[in-house]
């Protein structure tokens, strides 16, 4: 079977300054795979350089077998809570509308089927009662529902998420997973950026684990142990300069050559 994502030797430096260092993965299809690592480690950078949203200095990634250009309708994108103006005039139901647009095609006019499936997503996530609510009002938890819900009228086959769990209450955490879950009933792959390494051990059927690089991928129940976890978690300054040290190299060769 052809896996969801091929990652290839994926090089990301912001001014020369090593963020990801040679990223190799697969991660298969129809499963919900996690990605993990401290703070700083590479995460959201990874998400957005095998999307296309950033550049990376070497390396690919495929999606199916394909280019982001050729499969981009069928991957869903839900960046973090931070990175929208929530003070923006602008409802709940027309925040979820937004991912039909794509769909829908530039000045068309939503359709009942449009309106349909945003109910649908709304009721999914329990906030039907919320379609008319300037997304102002509602509390973070809310907030990131209302994002869910808007991946989900996509109804896309790949859902990339960039901590779709931060800043969420108990019932919120618990609601999102159970989507999740239904999701990959319906055939969906899900990867998302976690934090709770007992809710991925519980939940999340795979696990990469980052810190510059790629430190361990595979089965959560293989890959969240001790070693893995100290490695990934205690190296970060060490690995820094290590990864430093080989851009140098690798710019002094460039410049010989």
């Amino acid at each position: 079977m052809i896996p969801a994502i091929e990652i290839h030797d994926l090089t990301v430096s912001y001014q020369r300054k090593p963020v990801l260092w040679g990223i190799d993965c697969e991660i298969p299809e129809g499963e919900i795979t996690a990605i993990i690592g401290p703070n700083g480690a590479g995460k959201s950078t990874l998400m957005k350089s095998i999307l296309g949203l950033i550049p990376h200095a070497s390396g690919h990634a495929l999606f199916w077998g394909k280019t982001i250009a050729e499969v981009r309708s069928s991957i869903s994108y839900m960046p973090q809570r931070e990175s929208v103006d929530w003070d923006f005039p602008i409802n709940v139901e027309q925040v979820v509308m937004m991912g039909r647009n794509q769909s829908m095609g530039l000045f068309k006019k939503p359709r009942a089927a449009d309106h349909a499936l945003v109910s649908q997503a709304l009721r999914q996530v329990g906030l039907e009662s919320f379609s008319k609510r300037q997304i102002s009002e509602l509390s973070g938890g809310q907030q990131q529902r209302v994002f869910l819900a808007r991946a989900l009228v996509q109804d896309a086959d790949l859902y990339l998420m960039d901590e779709p769990f931060a800043g969420v209450d108990i019932a919120t955490e618990e609601m999102i997973m159970q989507v999740l879950q239904s999701m990959k009933k319906a055939g969906k792959t899900i990867i998302a950026i976690h934090h709770d390494l007992l809710s991925v051990s519980q939940h999340f059927d795979n696990a990469l684990l980052l810190n510059l690089r790629k430190i361990a991928f595979g089965k959560t129940h293989d890959v969240l142990k001790d070693p893995i976890l100290q490695e990934t978690y205690g190296g970060k300054l060490s690995i820094l300069s290590e990864v430093g040290q080989l851009l140098a190299v690798e710019q002094r060769n460039t410049r010989k050559g």
